[in-house]
């Protein structure tokens, strides 16, 4: 049976309409936004995007860093079509805005890649109730916002995708990075679930699960000297990206980049929670305690 999940996702693939013939029709362009854009994997996944021709919106917080981000894909990709919004995406008129901003472009949303997070390391108890609050609005509520503001026009033409960028601890509970944890698994489950829904209608829902990747994240929530950082190699960002775009343009729903990311994943499906949250307790408690630290809105996993 295997066979026929391949040719179902191939036909998918061929009966879509083309970006290009779709921008014709309509007046518009087709566009890609990719939040968290200023570096890690948002920035990766936008240059694979722009090596593929793909018309960019990089969004993030840091306009500097995110100019530098647009820079450094104009000249690795020579007529690159780049454009940036600097936004705090858990403000309350974010999607708003990011609308304005692709009404003026005279855009339609064709890709939209939800990477932007913020991670908070340490107890549960000991957390300000400002840092949970702001993981929450960045991590669940903004995401689900954007994600729920661009699906309608999507399934109305009958193209574009939604990529989620989620992480290998959605699986699992987290002690030690709880709430983390738990908005990744939320960001899994609720994608898992709008694919099933809109199933057959020509728009491609993906979550994206990678473990550790080399990026500044861990260093910022303050979890280097955690165990796990230890144990499980760390893929680069470029890596992660790739694979999550090749699951992505087959239809897969779910992707775990890394062979060894998906044994992992295996396992913590498998695992009863009794038995599964005492060892990944070991493996994020931070060996030298700090206080928490949050970070900055930017890529992450």
């Amino acid at each position: 049976m295997k066979w026929r999940g391949l040719v179902d996702r191939w036909l998918r693939r061929a009966w879509r309409p083309e970006t290009g013939r779709m921008a014709k029709l309509t007046g518009h362009r087709p566009i890609s936004v990719v939040t968290g854009a200023s570096e890690g994997i948002g920035l990766a996944i936008a240059s694979e995007l722009a090596r593929r021709g793909d018309a960019l919106l990089l969004v993030a917080r840091d306009e500097a860093r995110l100019d530098e981000a647009a820079t450094r894909i104009r000249t690795a990709f020579a007529g690159a079509n780049i454009d940036t919004l600097a936004l705090d995406l858990s403000a309350a008129d974010a999607v708003a805005r990011l609308r304005e901003r692709i009404e003026q472009a005279d855009a339609y949303i064709h890709t939209l890649v939800n990477n932007a997070g913020i991670g908070i390391a340490g107890e549960f108890g000991d957390q300000s109730p400002d840092d949970i609050d702001r993981l929450i609005g960045l991590n669940v509520t903004a995401a689900t916002r954007l994600m729920h503001a661009v699906l309608p026009a999507m399934l109305v033409r009958g193209t574009g995708g939604i990529i989620n960028i989620a992480s290998l601890g959605g699986f699992a509970p987290g002690p030690y990075q709880a709430a983390y944890y738990a908005s990744k698994a939320y960001l899994i489950s609720l994608t898992r679930a709008v694919a099933w829904e809109i199933r057959g209608r020509g728009v491609r829902l993906c979550v994206v699960a990678p473990g550790p990747v080399e990026t500044r994240f861990h260093a910022r929530m303050g979890t280097d000297n955690a165990l796990y950082r230890w144990l499980l190699p760390a893929l680069t960002p470029q890596r992660v990206a790739r694979s999550a775009l090749f699951g992505y343009d087959w239809g897969r729903t779910l992707v775990v980049p890394g062979l060894l990311n998906r044994i992992v994943a295996l396992l913590m499906n498998i695992l009863p929670p009794s038995l599964l949250t005492p060892i990944i307790a070991v493996l994020l408690r931070p060996r030298n305690p700090a206080p928490p630290k949050i970070k900055p809105a930017a890529s992450e996993n």
